[in-house]
């Protein structure tokens, strides 16, 4: 039964962040956008929330610290995705070209800032963030161990987020106009919506969760930033797409890569899986292996919004 509850830990560690993410990715490609830059807003929205953690820390509490640091993070996407919003909505460049030019621009930045402040690329921090037991919840039986032991704030911010996401996706005017605007921008501006300002909105909202993405996948799985989260954004792209852009497909496609994740990260912790004859190459293969195969079995069945990716021309048809 340890077994059980270390293995679904885990897999929340590694799950969240990628829920977060692509949840963010769907407000952006449901406004029209599509955002490739996943993985540079995550770089850059992990560095700016563990060099804020680096520097604060022993100064300010744990949990205010982490706290304060996700508001950093989340606000640093949000400034790094208004470029890729301008690029894409007001000049109508390649979108996938803008995304790229972040994604390369993302280490290199955090490398050459970190090391003019501490010679060395990497970050380090202390992670005091972890919550042994939620006061009541974690003694529950079973349920206690499972999801409130050993777990941190953001497992459940991420939780609140999908929430908030679906009601807001569905259940709102925002949300039915930013439907609108990935399916036939020329009928909502018809209407009266502002096509730009809504696409901006989706494409803010993406990096905002994008950088909260990045500390939250840093924060339990590491004790230091080297301008890397792994190729997690590229990862959060599959799961939006195996999620068919909705945020109930997209939470169980993140836990299934989540749980494919932590296997592979945790493998040699598991006495069965220890003792079959496999390399370890391969189990930390195995969730990009399984990507590939899932897109390719999948992709013919996109219902991906119908003016993804298409730049919107105003005085256009």
């Amino acid at each position: 039964m340890s077994i059980l509850y270390f293995l679904v830990q885990q897999t929340m560690f590694f799950s969240i962040p990628l829920l977060i993410v692509a949840l963010g990715g769907m407000f952006s490609e449901r406004g029209g956008v599509v955002n490739i830059a996943l993985e540079g807003i995550m770089i850059m929205g992990a560095f700016a929330g563990i060099l804020f953690i680096n520097t604060y820390q022993g100064v300010l509490p744990g949990q205010p610290v982490l706290i304060i640091a996700i508001i950093i993070s989340v606000a640093t996407g949000v400034l790094v995705s208004l470029t890729h919003a301008y690029a894409s909505i007001n000049m109508k460049a390649d979108q996938v070209i803008s995304g790229t030019a972040i994604n390369m621009f993302a280490p290199a930045f955090a490398i050459y800032v970190a090391r003019m402040l501490r010679t060395v690329q990497q970050i380090p921090f202390v992670n005091e963030f972890r919550i042994e037991s939620v006061p009541y919840a974690g003694s529950i039986p079973v349920i206690g161990p499972l999801f409130f032991q050993n777990t941190y704030i953001t497992t459940y911010l991420g939780l609140i987020i999908l929430l908030a996401s679906s009601f807001v996706l569905y259940k709102t005017k925002f949300g039915l106009r930013l439907r609108s605007c990935g399916e036939h921008p020329q009928a909502a501006d018809s209407v009266g919506i502002n096509v730009y300002k809504m696409r901006y909105a989706g494409v803010m909202i993406s990096g905002g969760l994008a950088g909260l993405g990045g500390l939250v996948f840093i924060i339990p799985t590491s004790t230091n930033f080297n301008a890397t989260v792994s190729g997690y954004g590229f990862l959060a792209l599959a799961v939006l797409i195996f999620g068919q852009w909705k945020p109930s497909r997209i939470l169980l496609s993140a836990f299934f890569f989540g749980l494919l994740k932590a296997t592979a990260s945790s493998y040699s912790g598991i006495e069965w899986l220890k003792n079959i004859p496999i390399h370890s190459n391969v189990y930390k293969m195995m969730p990009y292996i399984v990507t590939l195969i899932v897109l390719a079995f999948t992709s013919k069945k996109s219902q991906a919004p119908k003016a993804e990716g298409i730049p919107y021309d105003k005085g256009g048809r």
